[in-house]
């Protein structure tokens, strides 16, 4: 599986960035897909996922500003993201599980994709 983030970078608070996440070697369609972003200093934690049905699920710190969509047929997840702040500032990283639950499983992870945001 390989996964290949795309679209970060430096924006202002107040602005908006839209992540990619191109997917190949997977049946993209019946896996689950999320985001995780790590700041300086600081654990990686789960900020959205997609199930394959396409039910989504959000971090607290990011709900009302962040969607997560997937088009199957070009294999991609993307990350919008409205209203950034300073605290978004991270790398983000594109990742293939599973949730079971209440609990999304990471699997295969992609490189990371830095954004950047300036107050």
């Amino acid at each position: 599986v390989q996964l290949q983030a795309s679209g970060g970078g430096l924006v202002q608070a107040g602005g908006s960035l839209r992540l990619s996440c191109a997917a190949s070697g997977t049946i993209f369609s019946i896996n689950d897909m999320g985001w995780y972003r790590q700041a300086p200093g600081k654990e990686r934690e789960l900020v959205a996922d997609i199930t394959s049905g396409g039910g989504t699920n959000y971090a607290d710190s990011v709900k009302g500003r962040f969607t997560i969509t997937r088009d199957n047929a070009q294999t991609t997840v993307y990350l919008q993201m409205n209203s950034l702040k300073a605290e978004d500032t991270a790398v983000y990283y594109c990742n293939q599980g599973y949730r079971s639950g209440a609990t999304y499983y990471p699997r295969f992870w992609g490189q990371g994709t830095q954004v950047t945001v300036s107050s």
